[in-house]
């Protein structure tokens, strides 16, 4: 069923593509020569571009996100059918087409009416659907919790220099609650502040690795983010995490990685691929073999 219906899904977004030709179409003698398409804190016009060159814009901004869009949630999904994470995308993807058709449209009827253009909603629908895009991503594949039992070993996996990435575009969001009067933008720039709040705390406590004769918890700011058993662990070694894979918790399906840095360890286990990032791995190592001697 699922597989079935998951290209229809997909396709269906393309649907915004005519959707925005046809707007621009239906008013096309009625437009100015010059339409105004970029706008301020405010919403007053600040930018402009002929009505040739904002409906080629439209179309091929749409056009972009759609093909990277159905590329991530097509083999996302092919990958990993039943985790949840994919509809989530696919849900996410939904949104931000309806954003952009939504910011397109809106372009055209301030050329029409000379009406102000609202950019509130989409400062506040767009963070909270990272903010659910991500709850349900961390709550994918945790696993069932360890029974409790001494700790063997506890490791630390932080990044200072990427909370100091995070705090820049928190202090930017705090001038804009500051300097906009406009409600819908001062509550967005409250919510991206809470979500750069949230990224710096995490950097900032960074990932802790709980070793126990049971397995191995990941946490971090109180949070279990997963739960690996001793006896699912089939073999480890040390490895390096590529930049262009990204950064923090990171991976679909079977694969997941959490590192703020360049070095970790590889962890292979019956349901898949593990990686903890930490600057000594020999330390991570040296913990696994003690859990692994403990469980024999």
């Amino acid at each position: 069923m699922n597989r079935k219906l998951w290209p229809w899904l997909v396709a269906l977004p393309w649907v915004a593509l005519p959707a925005t030709a046809l707007r621009y179409w239906q008013v096309w003698d009625q437009l100015p020569m010059r339409l105004a398409t970029h706008f301020d804190a405010s919403g007053r016009a600040n930018g402009w571009m002929s009505r040739e060159a904002s409906l080629g814009f439209a179309l091929g901004l749409t056009a972009f996100v759609l093909v990277i869009f159905t590329i991530v949630v097509y083999v996302i999904h092919r990958k990993y059918t039943t985790d949840a994470s994919s509809w989530a995308m696919l849900g996410f993807f939904y949104l931000i087409i309806g954003v952009i058709y939504y910011v397109n449209s809106s372009v055209v009827e301030h050329s029409l009416s000379g009406g102000p253009v609202g950019v509130g909603p989409v400062l506040i629908v767009v963070p909270l659907a990272i903010v659910a895009l991500t709850v349900v991503y961390l709550g994918s594949r945790r696993g069932q919790s360890l029974p409790a039992g001494p700790v063997i070993a506890q490791e630390v996996h932080a990044s200072r220099w990427w909370t100091i990435v995070f705090v820049v575009p928190m202090a930017l969001e705090l001038w804009t609650l500051a300097a906009v009067p406009l409600a819908g933008m001062r509550v967005g720039a409250a919510l991206l502040f809470l979500l750069f709040a949230a990224f710096a705390g995490l950097t900032w406590s960074g990932f802790q690795y709980r070793f126990s004769p049971a397995g191995i918890e990941i946490r971090t700011l109180g949070f279990r983010l997963r739960s690996i058993p001793v006896r699912q662990v089939q073999s480890y070694e040390a490895g390096r995490w590529n930049l262009l894979r990204g950064y923090g918790i990171r991976g679909v399906g079977n694969c997941r990685a959490y590192v703020w840095g360049n070095r970790g360890v590889r962890i292979h286990t019956l349901e898949g691929e593990v990686f903890l990032g930490h600057s000594e791995p020999e330390r991570i190592l040296r913990d696994l073999d003690a859990i692994k001697q403990f469980a024999h």
